[in-house]
């Protein structure tokens, strides 16, 4: 993929788990962030389609990410951060090496001490789009 989707950026958030898979894209949405990726081969299973893990991952970072932002802003707390309590995930297909991949998350419900999210895993190659998974989850704020 030669271009990057508009309205992506490079995500300013780094962790030791996320390292080898950079570059990782955000954009921000009504309903909660847009992580974004290519997938290469660093992404990839023995198979050579996108790991589980890695969907799971980023799917848990982007609704996690989702969350606090609008979570800090219904309650005015910059310091507000969360942690996950559960999740699950349903994987429908799979993504290729060469697909661009979205993890599109939603806000459902933001608590006084929980907080509810829900995910689309989107991969576009050609203009065509199809669901790769999808996830829920729930997060403590702290």
């Amino acid at each position: 993929m030669s271009t990057i989707p508009d309205g992506f950026t490079k995500s300013p958030r780094k962790s030791p788990l996320t390292d080898p898979w950079e570059p990782i894209y955000v954009k921000m949405a009504a309903d909660g962030g847009i992580l974004g990726i290519e997938v290469r081969e660093a992404h990839c299973n023995g198979r050579g389609f996108a790991h589980g893990g890695l969907i799971a991952s980023l799917s848990d970072n982007t609704m996690g990410m989702s969350l606090v932002l609008k979570a800090r802003e219904k309650f005015g707390n910059d310091s507000l951060s969360a942690v996950t309590l559960s999740m699950t995930t349903d994987y429908i297909d799979s993504a290729q090496i060469g697909d661009w991949l979205e993890f599109r998350a939603g806000v459902l419900k933001i608590g006084r001490s929980i907080g509810f999210t829900e995910m689309k895993v989107v991969a576009t190659k050609g203009g065509e789009e199809k669901l790769i998974a999808r996830a829920n989850a729930s997060f403590k704020l702290v």
